[in-house]
Order: structure tokens, then C-alpha cells, then sequence
């Protein structure tokens, strides 16, 4: 939890009884001013997940489709169909990279919107400028394209493109959230950020997707601890590149991540993987063809690395060279 983040709960209890900043109003300006923006450009709501809801809701709906790529954020297809939308998802490369030129391919005319995950779960990718704007120009006028950056503050802001500053783009919104690096997850508030004519439509849901008011004053404090949530952030960078490289010298597939997770690769393993960690008190499970292990604690990481250092001892020596490296495709 951030510096000021227990208190302004504390602080907020007594006024629990009264309706207070409903709509959240006086957070979303704050957040434009975070972002630089205007306020009629943010729209907060109850976590990343509601807003993705609100707007796939709001911007496609029966008789289209909404594009993704594959691998990424497993709850993208049920999402889409709430809205009554059809997922289609476009295959990545076979080294688990999205494929953004199959991503501007599968758009017809009846597709809406496209998502794009950046980090992408659960392969840890990052995409830059260049490549968003590329994709930008294969896209038709009549596409939205929506970036879902729940784990930017985990990957390097040298080489991750910030969507928000694409505003020169109206057919851009950028969604985030104060789960992950914020330490907010149990209080559900993150915003979106887009032109007016693609936020606004999504403001006539906002009276059922509320922040409530104690998660408001929770987040305007840890926006406060800006300085320290970047520290931890590069903390939990800093121990999820210490586990990987462990990984890769056990000679497991792991490629880079931005995110605060890796993606392993062991193909027809990856059960007899997550069964091993689960015998270590570790939990991770398997997302599209690999298996995802959160950044933890220190002594959780190095348990990590335990049981993995057992579990490639235990196949070392059946194939030449590695036994795990290059077994999945994604």
C-alpha cells in the first residue's frame, strides 16, 4: 500500500452515509491534470475490466466484431460477447509477439473496435510509438482502437509507447488502472482517456459502474505517491528480470516482459509445471499456452526458482541441448 493511502481510507469512513462526489467528477480532474489532458477527455470508473465493459458496451454491440490479438488478456473474447459483439482474435508470430499487421488484416467492415494490450498479458511484450502508429495507419476511419495499459508503470517508459499522447488520433483511448502498480486492486477504480466524442457516450453508464467514494479518496492519495509507486514498480522490475534470467539459465523459454509476470513456455509441460510450483506452495496457471507467473515477494520468486531448479534437473539430459526451450509456439 502507498504512503497516505491507510489514512485517507481512515480519514473517508465517516462520510460513508452520504452520496458525496457521485460521478466521481472531482477525481476525473485530477487525473486530467495527471495526464495532461482535458477533463472531459477522462472517465473513471470501477477498475480497467468495467471500463472495458462500458466501452466495447457503448462502441460495438450486435451485428459486429471487435479485434485482438492471440495470445493476450484471456477475458478479452468474454467481454466482447457481454457487449454482443463477436471476438476475433488475430494469431501472433510463433515466437508469441502480436502480429499487428494479422491485427489490421482481420478488420471488415463490420468490425469496431480493436484492442490492443501494451504490455500485453500474458506474453509480456511492449509495444513503442512506431508501431502503434503503424498500426494506426493500416486501420480504416471507422475503427476504434483501444489500449488497454494495466501494466505500463511495470515496463520501461523509454521503450513503451504512452497512448494518451496520441491525441492527434481521435479514433485513440487508452484505459488503465490503480490495481497493479497502485496497490488498489481491492478498491476497483482505474479511468480511460480518448477525444470527447468517444468518452462522452460512455458517461451515460457511468451512475452503474461508480467509484465509490472511499476507492476516490484512495486514489487521489496514492496519485500523490507518485514518486514511491514508481520506486515499487521498478522494485518489482528489477526481482521479475532477476527471475527470469534464474529461468533462462535452468534453460526455460521466457521471453522479456514489461509487465509484473512471466510467461513460460513448456508446451505439453506446462501442467506437470504448474503442478511442481503448486507442490511448492506456489500458484501460477496456464494462459494460452503458457504458463504465467506473478512477480512476488522476494522469498515467493526465490521459491519460484526452487522448484524450477528441481524441475529442469529432473528433465536434464533427454534431448540434446535444452528440454524446455522452443517446445511451444504460443
Amino acid at each position: 500500500m502507498l504512503p497516505g493511502v491507510r489514512d485517507a481510507l481512515a480519514g473517508s469512513l465517516s462520510d460513508v452515509n452520504l452520496t458525496g462526489d457521485a460521478l466521481a467528477a472531482g477525481l476525473e480532474r485530477r487525473l486530467a491534470a495527471h495526464v495532461g489532458t482535458a477533463p472531459g477527455r477522462v472517465v473513471a470508473g470501477a477498475g480497467s475490466g468495467a471500463l472495458l465493459q462500458q466501452f466495447l458496451t457503448v462502441h460495438s454491440g450486435p451485428g459486429t466484431t471487435v479485434v485482438h490479438a492471440w495470445p493476450s488478456f484471456d477475458l478479452y473474447p468474454l467481454l466482447i460477447r457481454n457487449a454482443g459483439a463477436e471476438p476475433v482474435a488475430a494469431p501472433g508470430h510463433p515466437d508469441g509477439r502480436q502480429d499487428l499487421g494479422a491485427l489490421a488484416a482481420a478488420v471488415t467492415a463490420d468490425t469496431r473496435v480493436v484492442l490492443v494490450c501494451n504490455p500485453n498479458n500474458p506474453t509480456g511484450e511492449v509495444l513503442g510509438e512506431p508501431e502503434l502508429r503503424s498500426l494506426l495507419a493500416a486501420l480504416p476511419e471507422h475503427v476504434l482502437v483501444l489500449v488497454d495499459e494495466a501494466y505500463r508503470e511495470f515496463a520501461d517508459p523509454v521503450a513503451i509507447a504512452d497512448a494518451t499522447t496520441l491525441s492527434d488520433d481521435p479514433r485513440v483511448a487508452v484505459v488503465r488502472t490503480f490495481s497493479k502498480s497502485h496497490g488498489l486492486i481491492g478498491l476497483r477504480v482505474g479511468y480511460l482517456v480518448g477525444s470527447e466524442e468517444v468518452v462522452g457516450p460512455l458517461r451515460r453508464m457511468a451512475p452503474f459502474y461508480r467509484v465509490p467514494t472511499i476507492a476516490q479518496t484512495a486514489a487521489v492519495a496514492a496519485l500523490d505517491a507518485d514518486e514511491r509507486m514508481r520506486a515499487q514498480c521498478r522494485e518489482v522490475a528489477a526481482e521479475r528480470d532477476r527471475v527470469r534470467s534464474g529461468l533462462l539459465e535452468l534453460g526455460f523459454d521466457v521471453p522479456p516482459s514489461g509487465g509484473n509476470y512471466l510467461w513460460v513456455r513448456l508446451g505439453p509441460r506446462n501442467e506437470e509445471f504448474i503442478a511442481r510450483l503448486a507442490a511448492h506452495g506456489v500458484g501460477v496457471r496456464e494462459v494460452a499456452g503458457g504458463v504465467r507467473v506473478s512477480t512476488g515477494l522476494p522469498e515467493a520468486n526465490d521459491a519460484v526458482l526452487a522448484a524450477a531448479a528441481g524441475f529442469a534437473a529432473e528433465h536434464a539430459g533427454e534431448t540434446a541441448g535444452s528440454l524446455l526451450v522452443g517446445e511451444a509456439v504460443g
